[in-house]
């Protein structure tokens, strides 16, 4: 059986063992599928998917390569996705990341606290009606 490793770039390697040390499971290249600008069907695939964190990585490799558009893409579908541009700055990346999660997680409960809402106002709704 090949290791999933050999098909990763060291860069993605570097990753990998970054996320297993924090015992965050991962899937390596997890299909997603996707509305494109001319809402079009397409399946790609992020480099890694964090399930318990319901979140998608992207390991940037290169400048050459227009990451904006995915981004674009990955947004208009309301698809969570951290670009972690490792080039720009190798020894930052792991800050960055942390830092994206977070965010994440803030937009997450910030829907959450709607359905709070209005729930606790739809329970005084139903009370004043009974």
């Amino acid at each position: 059986m090949v290791s999933v490793y050999r098909k990763m770039t060291n860069t993605e390697r570097e990753v990998a063992r970054y996320l297993k040390r924090r015992e965050l499971g991962w899937v390596f290249e997890f299909p997603v599928f996707v509305y494109d600008e001319k809402d079009r069907t397409r399946l790609w695939t992020p480099d890694f998917y964090i399930p318990t964190l319901g979140l998608y990585i992207e390991v940037c490799g290169s400048e050459d390569f227009n990451y904006d558009y995915r981004k674009e893409i990955y947004e208009k579908n309301g698809i969570p996705v951290v670009f972690l541009h490792y080039y720009k700055n190798p020894d930052k990346w792991k800050a960055f990341l942390a830092m994206q999660v977070e965010e994440i997680k803030q937009q997450r409960e910030s829907e959450a606290r709607k359905l709070r809402v209005s729930s606790s106002y739809d329970e005084r709704k139903h009370k004043v009606q009974a």
